[in-house]
């Protein structure tokens, strides 16, 4: 098992309970487990490092850790996607970097046993083979987030290993994802570097957000589409409603996306197809509405250009810590999740409920096995909601046009935390 993130429109890594396979020429052999007609491989060597790392947490009593580390290393992007919230910022931030020395610093500081780099568009950053490699020397599993623009003309820079995964941004057939990243192309691009870095001996996975308006036959037809490319799991969330995001009509509420998870897990159960997914059973099951789950923003925490994110990968604007051990000791964490902040509602990322459902497994193993044998209940009534703690309008949600990064108040905390950011 693996914890891999997620890409949020152009790139958001989906950090998650990834559960690899590698069926490549000379790749070593692996486990593969039937899911209710749904398989999921799971590379040994990533299967035991992550159970030992949970394992070793959990015998010191440790409430708190993480398990995948969302490493920002720029915004910039190469894309403008509808339902981005990430590259809202101004020339200047876009243009900082972080250098290879504060990138492994956070990696190492952390001690997540998986990172997710995604942007922007990491490749764009000048030292992100550096960065990559000082990573899997620390023999931590990576997921490099990619729109696949750049891809076949930097890959030479990067050597196949079992600790490095191109994580391919797709949110659907051609037309669907095209239309999604708001650019012509960009689909034959991925399909392209998707073949070109399995047959080089990369391991790859893409990662697909859906939002409003998704037909399930479309995506179970992109579901086997993207099987047959030979990538080794799919990463899958519903979008998460960034205000910054350039629209708000795209994203799906929580109940629609529990809904449209059902259709598309149906279809695939009908038609005896076998998918992939790089998430534990219990999170499918999830999104199928049949877990009450709340949010474990600890599991995934977010280090880029100006410190540790507080709460998590997915919320900005609610300040940075100047140290990782800051972070998990000083968040209020109580503040966020499902019914304790209407920023939190209608969010079903990985990012958040994945490392949710890894605890889950580890407190009731019989109900994680069973679900892993049969896969996602698929009818009957859902899991209820959980209730509203927060007080209105003590928390009320500000207007898209109110929420700002206070980059004063960053900048300060990044100049006490003594990072070194390089330029463009």
């Amino acid at each position: 098992m693996i914890i891999s993130q997620p890409c949020v429109r152009s790139c958001a890594a989906r950090q998650t309970i990834a559960c690899g396979s590698e069926n490549g020429a000379g790749r070593r052999p692996e486990r593969r487990y039937n899911l209710g007609r749904r398989i999921l491989g799971i590379p040994l060597v990533q299967q035991y490092r992550v159970a030992r790392y949970i394992l070793g947490r959990k015998l010191r009593g440790v409430k708190r850790y993480p398990l995948v580390l969302m490493l920002e290393p720029l915004f910039q992007c190469n894309l403008a996607c509808a339902g981005c919230g990430k590259i809202d910022y101004p020339k200047d931030i876009l243009q900082q970097r972080l250098s290879v020395e504060a990138a492994l610093s956070a990696v190492e500081e952390c001690g997540a046993p998986m990172v997710s780099i995604p942007g922007g568009e990491p490749l764009i950053h000048k030292e992100m083979p550096q960065i990559v490699a000082g990573i899997v020397a620390q023999k931590r599993f990576v997921y490099l987030c990619t729109n696949a623009i750049l891809l076949a003309k930097h890959i030479h820079e990067y050597q196949p290993s079992p600790y490095l995964t191109f994580s391919i941004h797709l949110d659907g057939n051609r037309e669907r994802h095209d239309e999604s990243v708001c650019q012509e192309g960009v689909f034959d691009k991925a399909v392209a570097a998707i073949r070109l870095a399995r047959s080089k001996g990369f391991r790859v996975t893409i990662n697909c957000t859906l939002f409003q308006q998704e037909n399930p036959d479309d995506v179970a037809a992109f579901f086997d589409l993207a099987m047959g490319l030979g990538v080794e799991g799919i990463m899958v969330s519903p979008g998460y409603s960034y205000q910054h995001a350039p629209r708000q009509d795209v994203f799906l509420g929580r109940n629609a996306s529990k809904s449209l998870f059902r259709e598309i897990f149906k279809r695939g159960r009908k038609r005896g197809t076998r998918w992939t997914f790089n998430h534990s059973a219990l999170f499918l099951d999830f999104l199928a509405g049949n877990q009450a789950y709340q949010c474990t923003p600890w599991s995934t925490p977010t280090y880029n250009i100006f410190g540790w994110q507080r709460p998590c990968y997915l919320l900005t604007g609610e300040g940075y810590a100047q140290s990782f051990r800051s972070l998990m000791q000083e968040t209020e964490w109580e503040r966020y999740g499902v019914g304790r902040n209407p920023l939190c509602n209608n969010c079903m990322a990985h990012c958040g409920y994945e490392g949710t459902a890894v605890d889950d497994a580890f407190a009731h193993p019989l109900k994680a096995l069973w679900r892993s044998i049969r896969g996602p209940r698929l009818t009957g009534p859902m899991a209820p909601d959980l209730p509203l703690v927060y007080e209105e309008p003590a928390l009320q949600a500000p207007a898209p046009s109110e929420v700002k990064i206070p980059l004063s108040e960053v900048r300060s905390a990044a100049n006490r935390e003594g990072r070194r950011v390089s330029g463009a």
